[in-house]
């Protein structure tokens, strides 16, 4: 009898475990189908807002195709012109590469700082709110107000300094001379382009927590830079890396700042960038395979930069 208690008590405990264990799976099955049906929305908007496109992009880049006209395959012929024949191509990379390695981490590095010297201080709300304010505002309207300042008459605020402090004598045609197009680009975009990783820095320094600062002090940790250098920085690697992908992608993708300075195209092509590049043969030319061709040059640009960027800032030991 006590033999078949105990075979009965196992049975009993086996199929109490058994049924524990398939309600547990089917929690986490509801809990994992209720997380799809939520990433769901966003699944579907990416997919059709940026895996397609980018899909359609890259085959018509081996296509000729004017939008009236069905798309003809010409292979790599699109890839062969831009690369070896196509010199205002060979100018826009140029300027691109030059503005994006000097706004890029410039921009980079400020906004950064910026975030750092103002989460010290008493009113920090106010004052991220005043320097993030810019980045929210139209390129195109920034540059007008900007413009003031590179005017190329003698009321224009730059010439009129200069004017006054005898360091010139006629204005400078700030939007037209192809020496100064650039280096105005830059600066209207380094000083819009700080606001949002300013703001994403912004936060991650303030999700440091405060006791690791005191425990460092502790071990001999005492100025500012080395808690930047020892505790700030390895703790916000996730911004950092957002902040570069930022970086990245914004500076190769100036477009409407040096189109409203400068014009498309600028003069002698001083201020033309990749986008503009794409921009001319898309909507003004209507070569779509050619302007697809572009826009996968881009994209294999920027994903290599963002790899990098991701090894880089990597919170993997």
């Amino acid at each position: 009898m006590a033999v078949d208690m105990d075979v009965r008590t196992g049975e009993q405990t086996a199929h109490k475990t058994s049924f524990s264990s398939w309600r547990k799976s089917l929690k986490k099955r509801e809990r994992e189908i209720t997380a799809y049906l939520f990433l769901a929305p966003f699944v579907i908007l990416f997919t059709i807002f940026i895996i397609i496109p980018v899909a359609v992009s890259f085959g018509l880049s081996f296509t000729r195709y004017n939008m009236l006209e069905s798309p003809v395959w010409i292979g790599l012929t699109n890839f062969k012109i831009l690369l070896m024949d196509d010199d205002i191509f060979l100018i826009a990379l140029k300027n691109t590469l030059v503005f994006a390695f000097i706004t890029g981490p410039l921009g980079y590095i400020m906004s950064f700082m910026a975030a750092w010297v103002i989460n010290q201080l008493k009113y920090k709300n106010a004052f991220a709110l005043a320097f993030y304010a810019p980045s929210i505002t139209s390129g195109i309207a920034m540059s007008v107000v900007w413009m003031y300042f590179f005017s190329g008459d003698r009321y224009g605020l730059i010439n009129n300094i200069l004017i006054n402090l005898g360091f010139i004598v006629e204005p400078i045609l700030w939007n037209m001379n192809e020496k100064t197009i650039l280096p105005v680009v830059m600066i209207i975009s380094v000083w819009m382009s700080m606001g949002t990783g300013f703001l994403v820095f912004l936060a991650g320094l303030q999700n440091v927590s405060r006791e690791l600062y005191e425990a460092a002090a502790i071990d001999g940790i005492g100025s500012r830079f080395q808690e930047l250098w020892y505790i700030t920085l390895p703790l916000m690697k996730p911004q950092l890396l957002f902040g570069a992908i930022n970086a990245i992608v914004g500076s190769f993708g100036v477009f409407d700042i040096a189109v409203s300075v400068a014009g498309i195209p600028s003069p002698n092509y001083a201020a033309h960038t990749i986008v503009a590049h794409l921009y001319d043969f898309a909507f003004i030319r209507f070569q779509m395979g050619y302007a697809s061709a572009v826009s996968v040059c881009l994209f294999a640009i920027t994903f290599v930069l963002g790899r990098v960027s991701m090894r880089l800032f990597s919170s993997e030991d």
